[in-house]
Protein backbone atom coordinates (compact mmCIF):
# COMPACT_ATOMS: atom_id res chain seq x y z
CA UNK A 1 0.00 0.00 0.00
CA UNK A 2 1.17 3.46 -0.73
CA UNK A 3 0.38 4.93 2.28
CA UNK A 4 3.38 2.60 4.22
CA UNK A 5 5.91 5.34 2.69
CA UNK A 6 4.30 8.35 4.08
CA UNK A 7 3.67 7.98 7.56
CA UNK A 8 1.09 8.99 10.03
CA UNK A 9 0.36 12.35 7.12
CA UNK A 10 -0.79 9.70 4.31
CA UNK A 11 -2.80 7.08 6.44
CA UNK A 12 -5.12 9.42 8.64
CA UNK A 13 -8.43 10.66 7.31
CA UNK A 14 -8.21 15.01 7.82
CA UNK A 15 -11.58 16.88 8.58
CA UNK A 16 -11.34 20.56 7.66
CA UNK A 17 -14.60 23.28 8.22
CA UNK A 18 -14.84 25.17 4.73
CA UNK A 19 -17.66 27.56 3.43
CA UNK A 20 -17.92 27.93 -0.50
CA UNK A 21 -20.02 29.78 -3.05
CA UNK A 22 -20.54 29.02 -6.73
CA UNK A 23 -18.17 31.23 -8.77
CA UNK A 24 -14.11 31.93 -8.06
CA UNK A 25 -12.86 31.42 -4.56
CA UNK A 26 -11.36 35.07 -4.87
CA UNK A 27 -14.82 36.58 -4.95
CA UNK A 28 -15.35 34.16 -1.92
CA UNK A 29 -12.72 34.88 -0.23
CA UNK A 30 -13.85 38.54 0.33
CA UNK A 31 -17.34 38.16 0.79
CA UNK A 32 -16.26 35.70 3.84
CA UNK A 33 -17.70 36.87 7.27
CA UNK A 34 -17.03 36.50 10.71
CA UNK A 35 -19.49 33.87 11.34
CA UNK A 36 -21.81 30.57 10.28
CA UNK A 37 -24.75 28.58 11.48
CA UNK A 38 -25.65 25.16 9.77
CA UNK A 39 -23.53 22.83 7.67
CA UNK A 40 -23.04 21.12 4.64
CA UNK A 41 -21.05 17.85 5.16
CA UNK A 42 -18.63 17.28 1.92
CA UNK A 43 -16.61 13.94 1.44
CA UNK A 44 -13.56 13.65 -0.47
CA UNK A 45 -11.34 10.72 -0.88
CA UNK A 46 -8.15 11.05 -2.38
CA UNK A 47 -5.51 8.59 -3.07
CA UNK A 48 -2.92 8.28 -0.22
CA UNK A 49 0.17 9.72 -1.77
CA UNK A 50 -1.81 13.32 -2.86
CA UNK A 51 -4.30 13.03 0.54
CA UNK A 52 -1.73 15.38 2.62
CA UNK A 53 -1.29 18.00 0.09
CA UNK A 54 -5.48 18.45 -0.45
CA UNK A 55 -5.83 18.20 3.22
CA UNK A 56 -3.19 21.14 3.43
CA UNK A 57 -5.36 22.86 0.85
CA UNK A 58 -8.56 22.95 2.81
CA UNK A 59 -7.11 23.22 6.11
CA UNK A 60 -5.58 26.67 5.12
CA UNK A 61 -9.00 27.43 3.52
CA UNK A 62 -10.38 27.24 7.17
CA UNK A 63 -7.41 29.51 8.78
CA UNK A 64 -8.48 32.44 6.08
CA UNK A 65 -11.70 32.57 7.19
CA UNK A 66 -14.25 30.71 4.52
CA UNK A 67 -17.88 31.62 5.81
CA UNK A 68 -20.91 33.02 3.40
CA UNK A 69 -24.71 33.12 3.17
CA UNK A 70 -24.73 32.01 7.10
CA UNK A 71 -24.04 28.31 5.86
CA UNK A 72 -20.66 26.20 6.60
CA UNK A 73 -19.26 23.43 4.80
CA UNK A 74 -17.62 20.84 6.20
CA UNK A 75 -15.04 18.62 3.61
CA UNK A 76 -13.76 15.39 4.68
CA UNK A 77 -10.78 14.84 3.08
CA UNK A 78 -10.05 10.59 2.97
CA UNK A 79 -7.08 8.77 2.45
CA UNK A 80 -8.47 5.94 0.08
CA UNK A 81 -6.15 3.40 -1.94
CA UNK A 82 -7.79 3.69 -5.81
CA UNK A 83 -8.76 0.59 -6.06
CA UNK A 84 -11.08 0.55 -2.72
CA UNK A 85 -13.16 2.91 -3.99
CA UNK A 86 -13.48 1.93 -7.42
CA UNK A 87 -14.63 -1.63 -6.09
CA UNK A 88 -17.71 0.79 -4.46
CA UNK A 89 -17.99 2.70 -7.02
CA UNK A 90 -18.60 -0.37 -9.31
CA UNK A 91 -20.61 -1.95 -6.81
CA UNK A 92 -23.11 0.94 -6.61
CA UNK A 93 -23.51 1.65 -10.43
CA UNK A 94 -23.48 -2.61 -11.12
CA UNK A 95 -20.25 -2.22 -13.15
CA UNK A 96 -17.54 -5.42 -13.09
CA UNK A 97 -13.69 -4.92 -13.04
CA UNK A 98 -11.95 -7.67 -13.71
CA UNK A 99 -9.23 -8.53 -10.93
CA UNK A 100 -11.34 -6.08 -8.80
CA UNK A 101 -13.37 -8.06 -6.85
CA UNK A 102 -16.06 -6.96 -4.21
CA UNK A 103 -16.17 -3.65 -2.16
CA UNK A 104 -15.53 -4.14 1.64
CA UNK A 105 -18.59 -3.74 3.60
CA UNK A 106 -17.61 -1.04 5.54
CA UNK A 107 -16.49 0.68 1.80
CA UNK A 108 -18.98 3.75 1.22
CA UNK A 109 -18.66 6.01 -1.88
CA UNK A 110 -17.55 9.79 -1.36
CA UNK A 111 -18.98 12.89 -3.16
CA UNK A 112 -15.53 13.81 -4.44
CA UNK A 113 -12.97 11.23 -5.48
CA UNK A 114 -9.52 11.89 -6.59
CA UNK A 115 -7.72 8.18 -7.72
CA UNK A 116 -4.73 8.10 -8.84
CA UNK A 117 -5.27 7.45 -12.48
CA UNK A 118 -8.20 8.27 -15.22
CA UNK A 119 -8.14 4.65 -16.11
CA UNK A 120 -10.36 3.84 -13.15
CA UNK A 121 -12.86 6.65 -14.58
CA UNK A 122 -12.61 4.62 -17.87
CA UNK A 123 -12.40 0.85 -16.51
CA UNK A 124 -15.55 1.58 -14.56
CA UNK A 125 -17.29 3.34 -17.15
CA UNK A 126 -16.85 0.36 -19.76
CA UNK A 127 -16.99 -2.24 -16.82
CA UNK A 128 -21.28 -1.47 -17.15
CA UNK A 129 -21.68 1.59 -15.06
CA UNK A 130 -23.40 3.14 -17.98
CA UNK A 131 -25.00 5.91 -15.80
CA UNK A 132 -21.47 6.56 -14.53
CA UNK A 133 -20.80 10.29 -15.62
CA UNK A 134 -18.50 12.05 -12.73
CA UNK A 135 -18.69 15.99 -13.25
CA UNK A 136 -15.14 17.66 -13.95
CA UNK A 137 -12.55 14.70 -14.03
CA UNK A 138 -9.43 17.24 -14.48
CA UNK A 139 -5.84 16.66 -13.58
CA UNK A 140 -4.74 17.82 -10.35
CA UNK A 141 -0.95 16.36 -10.10
CA UNK A 142 0.73 14.30 -11.92
CA UNK A 143 3.59 11.50 -11.35
CA UNK A 144 4.88 9.88 -14.71
CA UNK A 145 5.34 6.11 -15.24
CA UNK A 146 9.07 5.13 -14.45
CA UNK A 147 10.79 1.88 -14.76
CA UNK A 148 12.46 1.25 -11.58
CA UNK A 149 15.69 -0.19 -11.63
CA UNK A 150 18.21 -0.84 -9.02
CA UNK A 151 20.94 2.20 -9.49
CA UNK A 152 24.10 -0.77 -10.49
CA UNK A 153 21.97 -2.50 -13.33
CA UNK A 154 20.89 0.57 -14.84
CA UNK A 155 24.29 1.94 -14.87
CA UNK A 156 25.06 -1.16 -17.11
CA UNK A 157 22.21 -0.39 -19.65
CA UNK A 158 23.45 2.74 -20.09
CA UNK A 159 21.33 5.02 -17.52
CA UNK A 160 21.45 8.24 -17.09
CA UNK A 161 22.50 9.06 -20.67
CA UNK A 162 20.77 6.43 -22.53
CA UNK A 163 17.32 6.54 -23.97
CA UNK A 164 15.16 3.06 -23.35
CA UNK A 165 12.62 1.92 -25.19
CA UNK A 166 10.04 -0.19 -24.68
CA UNK A 167 10.92 -2.53 -27.06
CA UNK A 168 14.49 -2.65 -25.59
CA UNK A 169 12.96 -3.25 -22.03
CA UNK A 170 10.28 -6.28 -24.11
CA UNK A 171 13.54 -7.89 -24.86
CA UNK A 172 15.44 -7.40 -21.87
CA UNK A 173 12.64 -9.56 -19.85
CA UNK A 174 12.00 -12.05 -22.33
CA UNK A 175 14.74 -12.92 -23.93
CA UNK A 176 18.41 -13.79 -23.32
CA UNK A 177 20.60 -16.07 -20.97
CA UNK A 178 19.14 -14.19 -17.85
CA UNK A 179 16.93 -11.98 -18.65
CA UNK A 180 15.23 -8.99 -16.23
CA UNK A 181 13.52 -10.15 -13.30
CA UNK A 182 10.69 -7.74 -14.26
CA UNK A 183 8.06 -7.36 -11.81
CA UNK A 184 4.65 -5.90 -11.47
CA UNK A 185 1.90 -4.71 -9.21
CA UNK A 186 -1.04 -6.16 -9.55
CA UNK A 187 -2.66 -4.23 -13.24
CA UNK A 188 -6.27 -4.61 -12.55
CA UNK A 189 -5.54 -3.40 -8.87
CA UNK A 190 -3.11 -0.58 -9.54
CA UNK A 191 -2.79 2.24 -12.09
CA UNK A 192 1.52 2.27 -12.84
CA UNK A 193 1.47 -1.21 -13.00
CA UNK A 194 -1.96 -0.84 -15.60
CA UNK A 195 0.49 1.75 -17.20
CA UNK A 196 3.33 -0.09 -17.32
CA UNK A 197 1.15 -3.39 -19.04
CA UNK A 198 0.11 -1.26 -21.91
CA UNK A 199 2.81 0.22 -23.01
CA UNK A 200 5.00 -3.38 -22.76
CA UNK A 201 1.83 -5.22 -24.86
CA UNK A 202 1.85 -2.82 -27.09
CA UNK A 203 5.25 -3.40 -27.67
CA UNK A 204 4.56 -6.71 -27.81
CA UNK A 205 2.07 -6.36 -30.75
CA UNK A 206 4.34 -4.46 -32.87
CA UNK A 207 6.63 -7.46 -33.17
CA UNK A 208 4.79 -8.73 -36.13
CA UNK A 209 1.07 -7.92 -37.67
CA UNK A 210 -2.04 -7.37 -35.31
CA UNK A 211 -3.26 -10.59 -34.34
CA UNK A 212 0.14 -12.83 -35.77
CA UNK A 213 2.04 -16.01 -33.92
CA UNK A 214 4.55 -13.40 -33.42
CA UNK A 215 2.83 -11.15 -31.64
CA UNK A 216 0.83 -13.27 -29.88
CA UNK A 217 3.83 -15.15 -28.59
CA UNK A 218 5.85 -11.87 -27.64
CA UNK A 219 2.19 -10.81 -25.60
CA UNK A 220 2.01 -14.23 -23.87
CA UNK A 221 5.73 -13.96 -22.88
CA UNK A 222 5.64 -10.86 -21.37
CA UNK A 223 2.88 -11.37 -19.45
CA UNK A 224 4.37 -14.56 -18.15
CA UNK A 225 7.47 -13.07 -17.42
CA UNK A 226 6.01 -10.31 -15.53
CA UNK A 227 3.08 -12.69 -14.00
CA UNK A 228 6.84 -14.77 -12.13
CA UNK A 229 7.34 -11.69 -9.92
CA UNK A 230 4.03 -10.14 -9.29
CA UNK A 231 2.21 -8.47 -6.07
CA UNK A 232 -1.43 -7.42 -4.88
CA UNK A 233 0.73 -4.65 -2.82
CA UNK A 234 3.24 -2.22 -3.81
CA UNK A 235 4.97 -2.17 -0.35
CA UNK A 236 5.38 -5.91 -1.20
CA UNK A 237 6.77 -5.34 -4.57
CA UNK A 238 9.38 -2.63 -3.04
CA UNK A 239 10.63 -5.32 -0.49
CA UNK A 240 11.89 -7.41 -3.69
CA UNK A 241 14.34 -4.97 -5.00
CA UNK A 242 18.12 -5.91 -3.43
CA UNK A 243 18.58 -4.54 -0.02
CA UNK A 244 22.55 -5.80 0.26
CA UNK A 245 25.13 -4.32 -2.00
CA UNK A 246 26.40 -7.98 -2.51
CA UNK A 247 26.48 -9.32 -5.98
CA UNK A 248 24.30 -11.98 -5.42
CA UNK A 249 21.83 -10.05 -3.82
CA UNK A 250 21.74 -7.92 -6.74
CA UNK A 251 21.72 -10.40 -9.07
CA UNK A 252 18.78 -12.58 -7.23
CA UNK A 253 16.66 -9.59 -6.13
CA UNK A 254 14.18 -7.62 -8.37
CA UNK A 255 15.24 -6.44 -11.76
CA UNK A 256 12.77 -3.79 -12.66
CA UNK A 257 9.22 -2.79 -11.91
CA UNK A 258 6.83 -0.21 -13.67
CA UNK A 259 6.06 2.20 -10.78
CA UNK A 260 4.86 6.00 -10.20
CA UNK A 261 8.05 8.82 -10.21
CA UNK A 262 6.71 9.58 -7.00
CA UNK A 263 7.20 5.94 -5.56
CA UNK A 264 10.94 5.72 -6.70
CA UNK A 265 11.47 9.23 -4.78
CA UNK A 266 9.53 8.12 -1.88
CA UNK A 267 11.48 4.46 -1.66
CA UNK A 268 15.05 6.77 -1.90
CA UNK A 269 14.36 8.88 0.50
CA UNK A 270 14.52 5.72 3.24
CA UNK A 271 18.11 5.77 2.01
CA UNK A 272 18.14 1.82 1.48
CA UNK A 273 21.30 0.26 0.35
CA UNK A 274 21.09 -0.07 -2.81
CA UNK A 275 18.86 3.20 -4.75
CA UNK A 276 16.55 2.84 -7.27
CA UNK A 277 17.13 4.60 -10.67
CA UNK A 278 14.20 5.72 -12.69
CA UNK A 279 14.22 5.14 -16.33
CA UNK A 280 12.00 7.20 -18.83
CA UNK A 281 10.99 4.93 -21.50
CA UNK A 282 9.32 5.75 -24.78
CA UNK A 283 7.10 5.95 -25.83
CA UNK A 284 5.80 7.83 -22.39
CA UNK A 285 3.60 5.81 -20.55
CA UNK A 286 0.13 6.59 -19.44
CA UNK A 287 1.06 8.51 -16.25
CA UNK A 288 -0.76 8.98 -13.01
CA UNK A 289 -2.89 11.90 -13.43
CA UNK A 290 -5.29 12.69 -10.19
CA UNK A 291 -8.57 13.66 -11.29
CA UNK A 292 -11.15 15.47 -9.90
CA UNK A 293 -14.56 13.90 -9.80
CA UNK A 294 -17.32 14.77 -8.78
CA UNK A 295 -19.70 11.63 -8.37
CA UNK A 296 -23.32 11.51 -9.61
CA UNK A 297 -25.79 12.20 -8.21
CA UNK A 298 -24.57 14.30 -5.37
CA UNK A 299 -26.67 17.72 -4.38
CA UNK A 300 -26.28 20.86 -5.56
CA UNK A 301 -25.20 22.79 -2.80
CA UNK A 302 -22.31 19.98 -2.49
CA UNK A 303 -21.38 20.24 -6.14
CA UNK A 304 -20.93 24.42 -5.70
CA UNK A 305 -18.50 23.51 -2.77
CA UNK A 306 -17.07 20.45 -5.13
CA UNK A 307 -16.54 23.61 -7.99
CA UNK A 308 -14.55 26.24 -5.44
CA UNK A 309 -12.50 23.27 -4.20
CA UNK A 310 -11.08 22.65 -7.55
CA UNK A 311 -10.25 26.24 -7.96
CA UNK A 312 -8.21 26.46 -4.68
CA UNK A 313 -6.32 22.98 -5.77
CA UNK A 314 -5.24 24.53 -8.80
CA UNK A 315 -3.32 27.70 -7.20
CA UNK A 316 0.12 28.10 -7.36
CA UNK A 317 0.36 27.40 -3.72
CA UNK A 318 -1.14 23.74 -3.93
CA UNK A 319 1.72 23.22 -6.66
CA UNK A 320 3.82 23.69 -3.25
CA UNK A 321 2.25 21.30 -1.72
CA UNK A 322 2.02 18.76 -4.41
CA UNK A 323 6.17 19.41 -4.57
CA UNK A 324 5.95 17.88 -1.13
CA UNK A 325 4.40 15.18 -1.54
CA UNK A 326 6.87 14.50 -4.54
CA UNK A 327 4.58 15.02 -7.31
CA UNK A 328 4.44 17.10 -10.23
CA UNK A 329 1.51 20.09 -11.38
CA UNK A 330 -0.65 18.94 -14.36
CA UNK A 331 1.58 19.83 -16.42
CA UNK A 332 4.47 18.22 -15.38
CA UNK A 333 6.37 20.87 -13.99
CA UNK A 334 7.05 20.92 -10.65
CA UNK A 335 6.99 23.26 -7.18
CA UNK A 336 9.68 24.76 -4.52
CA UNK A 337 11.28 21.88 -3.21
CA UNK A 338 10.60 18.88 -5.82
CA UNK A 339 13.90 16.86 -5.69
CA UNK A 340 13.46 15.39 -9.34
CA UNK A 341 14.98 11.52 -9.90
CA UNK A 342 19.00 11.94 -11.70
CA UNK A 343 17.58 12.09 -15.49
CA UNK A 344 14.04 12.90 -15.13
CA UNK A 345 12.37 15.09 -17.98
CA UNK A 346 10.62 18.24 -17.60
CA UNK A 347 9.04 20.73 -19.70
CA UNK A 348 11.41 23.22 -18.82
CA UNK A 349 14.64 21.45 -19.80
CA UNK A 350 12.77 20.34 -23.22
CA UNK A 351 11.38 16.61 -22.05
CA UNK A 352 8.14 17.43 -21.94
CA UNK A 353 7.66 14.54 -24.84
CA UNK A 354 7.87 12.29 -21.30
CA UNK A 355 4.86 14.64 -19.79
CA UNK A 356 2.41 15.36 -22.47
CA UNK A 357 -0.46 18.19 -21.85
CA UNK A 358 -3.91 17.04 -21.00
CA UNK A 359 -7.41 18.18 -20.94
CA UNK A 360 -10.15 16.36 -18.76
CA UNK A 361 -7.75 13.55 -17.63
CA UNK A 362 -4.33 11.87 -18.98
CA UNK A 363 -6.62 8.79 -19.97
CA UNK A 364 -8.78 11.35 -22.41
CA UNK A 365 -7.84 9.82 -25.49
CA UNK A 366 -7.52 6.43 -24.27
CA UNK A 367 -9.29 3.71 -26.23
CA UNK A 368 -11.39 2.24 -23.33
CA UNK A 369 -11.04 -1.17 -25.37
CA UNK A 370 -7.70 -1.33 -25.40
CA UNK A 371 -7.66 -0.79 -21.13
CA UNK A 372 -10.21 -3.48 -21.04
CA UNK A 373 -8.46 -6.07 -23.21
CA UNK A 374 -5.18 -5.51 -21.61
CA UNK A 375 -6.63 -6.16 -17.85
CA UNK A 376 -8.73 -9.67 -19.39
CA UNK A 377 -5.99 -10.76 -21.02
CA UNK A 378 -3.83 -10.10 -17.80
CA UNK A 379 -6.69 -11.96 -15.85
CA UNK A 380 -6.52 -14.78 -17.74
CA UNK A 381 -2.90 -15.55 -18.27
CA UNK A 382 -1.83 -14.84 -15.05
CA UNK A 383 -4.97 -17.45 -13.29
CA UNK A 384 -4.87 -20.76 -13.08
CA UNK A 385 -8.18 -22.83 -13.76
CA UNK A 386 -10.28 -25.93 -14.26
CA UNK A 387 -12.44 -25.85 -17.35
CA UNK A 388 -14.61 -27.68 -19.79
CA UNK A 389 -15.56 -26.11 -23.31
CA UNK A 390 -18.55 -27.07 -24.55
CA UNK A 391 -19.06 -26.19 -28.39
CA UNK A 392 -22.26 -26.03 -30.27
CA UNK A 393 -21.91 -28.29 -33.45
CA UNK A 394 -25.61 -28.12 -34.44
CA UNK A 395 -26.75 -27.60 -38.02
CA UNK A 396 -26.86 -23.19 -37.61
CA UNK A 397 -23.34 -23.25 -37.04
CA UNK A 398 -22.53 -23.85 -40.79
CA UNK A 399 -24.32 -20.26 -41.53
CA UNK A 400 -21.42 -18.16 -43.04
CA UNK A 401 -20.41 -14.83 -40.78
CA UNK A 402 -20.12 -11.71 -43.62
CA UNK A 403 -17.79 -9.98 -41.59
CA UNK A 404 -15.61 -12.98 -41.28
CA UNK A 405 -14.49 -13.58 -44.99
CA UNK A 406 -17.36 -15.82 -45.76
CA UNK A 407 -15.88 -18.24 -42.77
CA UNK A 408 -18.63 -19.85 -40.62
CA UNK A 409 -19.76 -19.87 -37.27
CA UNK A 410 -18.39 -22.72 -36.34
CA UNK A 411 -14.86 -22.09 -37.63
CA UNK A 412 -14.54 -18.24 -36.55
CA UNK A 413 -15.86 -20.36 -32.59
CA UNK A 414 -12.89 -22.55 -33.37
CA UNK A 415 -10.31 -20.06 -34.42
CA UNK A 416 -11.40 -18.38 -30.70
CA UNK A 417 -10.98 -21.06 -28.69
CA UNK A 418 -7.37 -22.21 -30.30
CA UNK A 419 -6.28 -18.29 -30.32
CA UNK A 420 -7.58 -18.40 -26.49
CA UNK A 421 -6.00 -21.46 -25.71
CA UNK A 422 -2.58 -20.17 -26.15
CA UNK A 423 -2.79 -17.75 -22.98
CA UNK A 424 -3.43 -20.21 -20.98
CA UNK A 425 -0.48 -21.80 -19.29
CA UNK A 426 0.07 -25.46 -18.31
CA UNK A 427 -1.19 -25.04 -14.29
CA UNK A 428 -4.37 -25.14 -16.30
CA UNK A 429 -6.77 -27.93 -16.77
CA UNK A 430 -9.08 -27.83 -19.79
CA UNK A 431 -11.28 -30.71 -21.57
CA UNK A 432 -13.48 -30.34 -24.55
CA UNK A 433 -17.03 -31.44 -26.08
CA UNK A 434 -19.38 -30.72 -28.40
CA UNK A 435 -23.04 -30.72 -28.26
CA UNK A 436 -26.42 -30.40 -30.88
CA UNK A 437 -29.21 -33.47 -30.36
CA UNK A 438 -28.71 -36.94 -31.04
CA UNK A 439 -25.05 -36.62 -31.20
CA UNK A 440 -24.30 -39.74 -29.10
CA UNK A 441 -27.67 -42.07 -29.86
CA UNK A 442 -29.80 -39.95 -27.85
CA UNK A 443 -27.23 -37.86 -25.78
CA UNK A 444 -26.97 -34.75 -26.86
CA UNK A 445 -23.20 -34.51 -26.16
CA UNK A 446 -20.08 -35.77 -26.71
CA UNK A 447 -16.74 -36.35 -25.04
CA UNK A 448 -13.76 -34.83 -27.75
CA UNK A 449 -11.21 -34.83 -24.64
CA UNK A 450 -11.33 -35.27 -20.88
CA UNK A 451 -10.37 -32.66 -18.67
CA UNK A 452 -6.65 -33.02 -17.87
CA UNK A 453 -3.26 -30.59 -17.44
CA UNK A 454 -2.24 -28.70 -20.23
CA UNK A 455 1.21 -30.06 -19.37
CA UNK A 456 -0.18 -33.47 -21.02
CA UNK A 457 -3.02 -32.53 -22.46
CA UNK A 458 -2.51 -28.89 -25.06
CA UNK A 459 -1.93 -31.54 -28.12
CA UNK A 460 -4.83 -33.49 -27.80
CA UNK A 461 -7.17 -30.19 -26.95
CA UNK A 462 -5.76 -28.17 -30.32
CA UNK A 463 -6.34 -31.68 -32.32
CA UNK A 464 -9.65 -31.96 -30.69
CA UNK A 465 -10.73 -28.31 -31.88
CA UNK A 466 -9.48 -29.24 -35.18
CA UNK A 467 -12.17 -32.03 -35.41
CA UNK A 468 -15.33 -29.76 -34.43
CA UNK A 469 -17.38 -29.50 -37.70
CA UNK A 470 -21.38 -28.70 -37.74
CA UNK A 471 -24.00 -31.42 -37.61
CA UNK A 472 -27.37 -32.27 -38.61
CA UNK A 473 -29.06 -31.89 -35.31
CA UNK A 474 -30.95 -28.99 -33.15
CA UNK A 475 -29.81 -27.50 -30.10
CA UNK A 476 -29.39 -29.56 -26.98
CA UNK A 477 -28.72 -26.85 -24.53
CA UNK A 478 -31.11 -28.18 -21.06
CA UNK A 479 -29.23 -31.55 -20.98
CA UNK A 480 -25.50 -30.69 -22.34
CA UNK A 481 -25.72 -27.72 -19.37
CA UNK A 482 -26.60 -30.38 -16.52
CA UNK A 483 -24.28 -32.53 -17.76
CA UNK A 484 -21.67 -30.54 -18.32
CA UNK A 485 -22.22 -28.93 -14.56
CA UNK A 486 -22.68 -31.95 -13.30
CA UNK A 487 -18.59 -33.50 -14.79
CA UNK A 488 -16.71 -30.06 -13.47
CA UNK A 489 -18.82 -30.72 -10.27
CA UNK A 490 -17.50 -34.24 -10.08
CA UNK A 491 -13.65 -33.37 -9.68
CA UNK A 492 -13.85 -29.72 -8.72
CA UNK A 493 -10.42 -28.82 -7.60
CA UNK A 494 -9.42 -26.34 -4.79
CA UNK A 495 -7.61 -23.64 -5.67
CA UNK A 496 -8.53 -22.82 -8.79
CA UNK A 497 -11.31 -21.76 -11.14
CA UNK A 498 -14.17 -24.43 -11.74
CA UNK A 499 -15.68 -23.59 -15.05
CA UNK A 500 -18.22 -24.38 -17.83
CA UNK A 501 -17.58 -22.15 -20.73
CA UNK A 502 -20.43 -22.86 -23.56
CA UNK A 503 -20.80 -21.49 -26.64
CA UNK A 504 -24.17 -21.43 -28.96
CA UNK A 505 -25.85 -19.96 -31.41
CA UNK A 506 -29.49 -20.63 -30.68
CA UNK A 507 -32.13 -21.55 -28.07
CA UNK A 508 -32.72 -24.80 -26.49
CA UNK A 509 -35.08 -27.11 -29.11
CA UNK A 510 -34.35 -30.63 -28.07
CA UNK A 511 -38.48 -31.65 -27.82
CA UNK A 512 -36.96 -34.93 -25.88
CA UNK A 513 -35.39 -33.17 -22.98
CA UNK A 514 -35.64 -31.53 -19.95
CA UNK A 515 -37.76 -28.00 -19.56
CA UNK A 516 -36.18 -25.05 -18.65
CA UNK A 517 -37.92 -25.30 -14.94
CA UNK A 518 -35.63 -28.75 -14.85
CA UNK A 519 -32.87 -27.27 -15.31
CA UNK A 520 -32.67 -24.43 -13.31
CA UNK A 521 -34.76 -26.42 -10.33
CA UNK A 522 -31.33 -29.23 -10.66
CA UNK A 523 -28.74 -26.67 -10.87
CA UNK A 524 -30.58 -25.06 -7.37
CA UNK A 525 -30.10 -28.70 -5.97
CA UNK A 526 -26.33 -29.11 -7.50
CA UNK A 527 -25.09 -25.85 -6.39
CA UNK A 528 -22.73 -25.66 -3.68
CA UNK A 529 -21.44 -22.41 -2.50
CA UNK A 530 -18.09 -24.22 -0.53
CA UNK A 531 -17.32 -25.86 -4.15
CA UNK A 532 -18.55 -23.20 -6.98
CA UNK A 533 -18.69 -23.78 -10.53
CA UNK A 534 -18.69 -20.74 -12.45
CA UNK A 535 -20.87 -20.91 -16.04
CA UNK A 536 -19.80 -18.63 -18.69
CA UNK A 537 -22.38 -19.12 -21.82
CA UNK A 538 -21.65 -16.68 -25.27
CA UNK A 539 -24.23 -17.05 -27.41
CA UNK A 540 -23.55 -15.85 -31.13
CA UNK A 541 -25.76 -14.32 -33.37
CA UNK A 542 -29.20 -13.30 -33.49
CA UNK A 543 -30.86 -16.72 -32.70
CA UNK A 544 -30.19 -16.62 -29.30
CA UNK A 545 -32.02 -15.59 -26.27
CA UNK A 546 -30.29 -13.76 -23.55
CA UNK A 547 -33.36 -14.36 -20.95
CA UNK A 548 -32.46 -18.05 -21.52
CA UNK A 549 -29.31 -17.98 -21.06
CA UNK A 550 -29.32 -15.28 -18.28
CA UNK A 551 -31.67 -17.83 -16.22
CA UNK A 552 -29.06 -20.19 -16.29
CA UNK A 553 -26.15 -18.25 -14.81
CA UNK A 554 -28.16 -16.25 -12.55
CA UNK A 555 -28.40 -20.34 -10.51
CA UNK A 556 -25.08 -20.75 -10.93
CA UNK A 557 -22.96 -17.80 -11.23
CA UNK A 558 -20.65 -16.78 -13.62
CA UNK A 559 -22.03 -14.27 -16.64
CA UNK A 560 -23.83 -14.61 -20.56
CA UNK A 561 -22.57 -12.70 -23.51
CA UNK A 562 -24.46 -12.16 -26.68
CA UNK A 563 -22.73 -10.91 -29.51
CA UNK A 564 -24.99 -10.33 -32.89
CA UNK A 565 -21.37 -10.58 -35.10
CA UNK A 566 -19.73 -13.78 -34.56
CA UNK A 567 -16.21 -11.96 -35.11
CA UNK A 568 -16.49 -10.22 -31.59
CA UNK A 569 -16.32 -13.62 -29.78
CA UNK A 570 -12.67 -14.03 -29.78
CA UNK A 571 -12.51 -10.60 -27.04
CA UNK A 572 -15.82 -11.97 -25.44
CA UNK A 573 -14.29 -15.15 -24.81
CA UNK A 574 -11.55 -12.90 -23.23
CA UNK A 575 -13.72 -11.14 -20.92
CA UNK A 576 -15.37 -14.12 -19.94
CA UNK A 577 -12.34 -15.83 -18.82
CA UNK A 578 -11.32 -13.08 -16.83
CA UNK A 579 -14.49 -13.15 -14.72
CA UNK A 580 -13.60 -14.76 -11.82
CA UNK A 581 -15.72 -15.66 -8.20
CA UNK A 582 -15.39 -12.53 -6.91
CA UNK A 583 -13.74 -12.51 -3.33
CA UNK A 584 -14.40 -9.57 -0.73
CA UNK A 585 -11.90 -7.05 -0.01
Amino acid sequence: MRSSLRGAGAAAAATALVVVVAGSWFGYQQLAGPSCSGRIQLSLAAAPEIAPAVKGAADQWVADGAAVGGTCIAVNVTSAESVEVAAAVASKHGATLAGVGQASGTAVTPDVWVPDSSTWLLRLKSGGATAFAPANGASIARSPVVVAMPEPMATRIGWPDKKVTWTDLLGAVTTGKQPLRAGIVEPTQDAAGLSGLLSLTAAASATGAAGSPQAQEAMIGALRALATNRSSLRQDLLARFPRSTDPTAIANGLSAAALSEEDVIAYNSTKPPIPLAALYPEPSPMPLDYPFAVLPGIEPAKASAAKVLFEVLTTSGFKNRLAAQSLRAPDGNWGAGFKAPQGAPSPANGGASAVPPIGQGAAADLDPTAIQTATTTWSVATQSGRMLCVIDVSGSMKEPVKTANGATREQVTVAAASQGLSLFDDSWAIGLWTFSTNLSGSRDWTEVVPIRPLSSNRGAIQRGLGTVTPSRGDTGLYDTMLAAYQKVQEDWEPGKVNSVVLFTDGKNDDKNGITQKQLLDKLKQLRDPEQPVQVIIIGIGTGVSRTELKSITDVTGGGSFVTADPTKIGEIFLQAIALRPPAPR
